[in-house]
């Protein structure tokens, strides 16, 4: 029995801690909204002769869900000047031969193709980046990951906030674009309700100190004080590599008002569990410490465990409660959120769904401590410490001293 009342005290401790992070979490939204009225009215009132050019890199890997519609989005931009270029490791590379195929339909979009090789750097992507960038003479960049689709005036939301000198790198907010199937719906959900929940009350405590890698905008004077963008190859999250190192740098990394969106493919329950353990094992080792106290801001774990234990001990009435506590929890995240601030229609009728992705998120923030392999892009890799990665199938030298 005692053990049971020690149970009902985490599941009492949790409930109080979530619903704490959710207040944080209205708070973040409502200051979110009021920024992002203002950077939207400073953006329209910037004249296009201000605009600066802008090349938008986008690395490509094989075949995906979509692919044509999302890389076709970049090419149909509202911005007077702009170039798109588009790379991969293989020059049979089948998302590469459709980006040609594009090129081919916009000539009067400046375009280029680069094929890298074979990746000598533990993280694929940014080794391709490092051979498309040095061709570049512009001095505003977009680096862009192959499952976004933007909308025709994201360069004209993006680059503006990058005239100002102190601001280094621009990370953009993400609705997720299910593919149909139910798992993707379910992640899709939290790509719309927890990423940005924990960026907007991170932004409200300290201030952006990261990017997020679907879409970020930065100026090269901001990634050559860092080193290139080889100094984010070693790691998986070079996402958010990117973001603290130019943070570190002394500029400033903003949350931008302008919403992209990622699009899923048809999920399997395993592929679903494998991309979100994959991304918990990356902020267990780059940040180890929020990673520990993220369990925490789970609601629905605390509410089941709530309702075991409070009926074990005689309390069902309690344990009801509590389990009804954290379900409208998670339902007015949902709708505060990823409908609220995201526009994510889902979000607003699924929102009594969203609490099966928090528990499904719980348990795989367990499974996060269990092992540091994972598999990503056809390649098993290793995580070492401060989030670096390591390559088991292939020879992969480190890419510090590195430019560009």
């Amino acid at each position: 029995m005692a053990l049971w009342h020690v149970l009902l005290g985490i599941a009492l401790l949790g409930i109080f801690c979530s619903t704490i992070f959710l207040m944080m979490v209205l708070i973040a939204a409502a200051r979110w909204r009021r920024g992002a009225r203002a950077a939207r009215q400073a953006t329209s009132s910037t004249p296009e002769s201000l605009l600066p050019a802008v090349t938008i890199f986008k690395p490509v890997h094989g075949m995906e869900a979509q692919l044509e519609e999302n890389l076709e989005s970049f090419f149909q931009q509202d911005y007077p000047a702009f170039e798109v270029v588009l790379g991969a490791r293989d020059a049979a590379d089948a998302g590469l031969l459709l980006a040609e195929k594009i090129c081919r339909r916009y000539p009067h979009v400046r375009s280029r193709i680069v094929v890298s090789g074979p990746p000598a750097w533990p993280n694929a992507k940014v080794f391709s980046l490092s051979k498309m960038i040095p061709g570049s003479t512009n001095h505003y960049f977009v680096i862009s990951d192959s499952d976004v689709r933007v909308s025709p005036d994201f360069l004209r939301n993006v680059i503006p906030a990058l005239l100002d000198p102190a601001i280094g790198l621009v990370t953009c907010p993400y609705r997720g674009v299910t593919a149909g199937d139910f798992w993707s719906t379910l992640e899709a959900l939290g790509m719309s309700v927890e990423m940005p929940s924990g960026v907007m009350v991170a932004d409200m405590l300290e201030g952006i100190r990261f990017a997020l890698g679907p879409a970020v905008a930065l100026r090269r004077d901001a990634l050559e004080r860092i080193g290139g963008i080889a100094a984010t190859a070693d790691y998986y999250s070079d996402d958010f590599v990117l973001g603290n190192l130019i943070w570190a740098a002394g500029y400033k990394v903003i949350f931008s008002h302008h919403i992209i969106q990622h699009v899923l493919t048809p999920r399997s329950l395993k592929r679903t569990l494998g991309d979100q353990l994959r991304w918990m094992k990356s902020t267990r080792f780059s940040r180890p410490l929020g990673h520990v106290g993220t369990g925490l801001t789970y609601a629905m774990p605390f509410g089941v465990l709530g309702l075991i234990s409070a009926a074990a001990t005689g309390h069902w009435r309690l344990g009801i409660g509590l389990l009804a506590a954290a379900f409208v929890n998670r339902v007015v995240q949902s709708i505060a959120v990823g409908w609220g601030i995201i526009g994510d229609r889902r979000a607003l009728y699924l929102s009594w769904v969203y609490p099966a992705r928090d528990l499904l998120g719980f348990f795989t923030w367990l499974a996060s401590f269990g092992s540091r392999t994972f598999f990503w892009r056809g390649e098993t890799y290793r995580f070492s410490e401060g989030g670096r990665i390591i390559p088991q199938n292939r020879t992969a030298n480190s890419a510090v001293g590195a430019k560009l």
